[in-house]
C-alpha cells in the first residue's frame, strides 16, 4: 500500500499534538535547583526546526511533514511512502515528529507549557534522565494515538505528546503548586490555580475529546495527549531522584517554598 501517491500539499490532513484548551500558564511558584539546560535545548531545537520548516515554502514544507512526521500505516502496517519522501526508517519518525509543528500558534502553545512545567521535572530527575523521559513519553503518546487506528495515513507532528508526559509527572510531584494562568474570556483574566485542578481538568478534557472525536479525521491528537500524560505519571515514579517526595503537601505557611528544609547545624565555638 502506498501512502498518498499524489504529491502532498498543505491542504491535506494533519494530526497535530496541541493543547487545545485555551489556558495559558505563565509561571509556577516552585524554585529549581538545577539550570534547565535540556528544557531550554528542546525549546531551542523546536523553534529552529520551525524556522526551517517555514523557510521551505508550502510544497516543500508539506513534503517535510510526510518525510519526518509519524505516519502509523508506514510503521505498523507496511505501507510505503513514495521514494522521494522515504528519507528515514519509519521508527525514526517517532522521534523526528516531536520537533515539527503545524504553525506558529501550535509551536508557541507547546513551548509555553514546556517552559513553565519542564524545568521542575528536569530538576526532579537530572538532565540526562529528563531527556530520556521526554522522548519516552513522546513515543508512548504516538503509539497511544496510532494503535486504535494503525492503518491511518495521517501524519502526526508536534511536541505536546511528550509535553503531556511532563504534565503528568508534574501532577504527581507538585499537585499543590500554584500556577499563574492567563485565561481569555473576550478579555484577559489573570488567575492563580492549583496545579492539580489545572492539569486534572486538562486531562479530563483530552480524554473526553478523544472519546467524542473521530479517529478517521485529521486534527488534534487527543489520544496522544492521554497516552503521554499517563506515561509521564507512571515513569516519574522510576525516573525521579529518590530524594524528591511525591504528592507534595501544601506549604505550611505563606512564603515558604516547596524545597525540602535543611536542618541548621548547631553553632560551633565561633558562633
Amino acid at each position: 500500500m502506498m501512502v498518498h501517491r499524489s504529491r502532498p500539499t498543505r491542504r491535506q490532513q494533519l494530526r497535530l499534538h496541541t493543547g487545545v484548551v485555551r489556558v495559558f500558564p505563565l509561571k509556577d511558584d516552585i524554585p529549581s535547583q538545577r539550570t534547565p539546560f535540556v528544557t531550554v535545548g528542546l525549546i531551542a531545537a523546536c523553534v529552529l526546526i520551525y524556522f526551517w520548516q517555514a523557510s521551505l515554502g508550502p510544497q516543500a514544507g508539506a513534503y517535510a511533514v510526510y518525510s519526518y512526521g509519524f505516519i502509523p500505516a508506514v510503521l505498523l502496517t507496511g505501507a510505503e511512502l513514495p521514494s522521494e519522501l522515504a528519507v528515514l526508517p519509519p521508527a525514526a519518525t517517532l522521534l523526528t515528529s516531536m520537533f515539527l509543528h503545524g504553525g506558529f500558534m501550535h509551536l508557541a502553545g507547546n513551548m509555553l507549557y514546556l517552559w513553565v512545567f519542564g524545568n521542575n521535572i528536569e530538576d526532579s530527575m537530572g538532565h540526562g534522565r529528563f531527556l530520556l523521559f521526554y522522548l519516552l513519553c513522546g513515543v508512548a503518546a504516538a503509539f497511544a494515538q496510532a494503535l486504535p487506528d494503525p492503518s491511518s495515513e495521517i501524519p502526526m507532528i508536534g511536541a505536546s505528546g511528550a509535553i503531556s508526559g511532563v504534565l503528568g509527572a508534574y501532577l504527581v510531584l507538585f499537585p499543590h503548586a500554584r500556577v499563574h494562568v492567563l485565561i481569555p474570556f473576550g478579555f484577559l483574566l489573570l488567575h492563580t490555580i492549583r496545579a492539580g485542578w489545572l492539569l486534572g481538568f486538562w486531562f479530563v478534557f483530552q480524554l473526553a475529546s478523544g472519546l467524542l472525536s473521530s479517529s478517521a479525521e485529521g486534527g488534534v491528537a487527543f489520544w496522544a495527549h492521554v497516552g503521554g500524560f499517563v506515561a509521564g505519571m507512571a515513569l516519574i515514579f522510576v525516573m525521579r531522584d529518590r530524594r524528591r517526595p511525591i504528592w507534595r503537601s501544601p506549604r505550611p505557611s505563606r512564603g515558604r517554598s516547596y524545597m525540602p528544609r535543611v536542618p541548621r547545624r548547631p553553632p560551633g565555638p565561633w558562633g
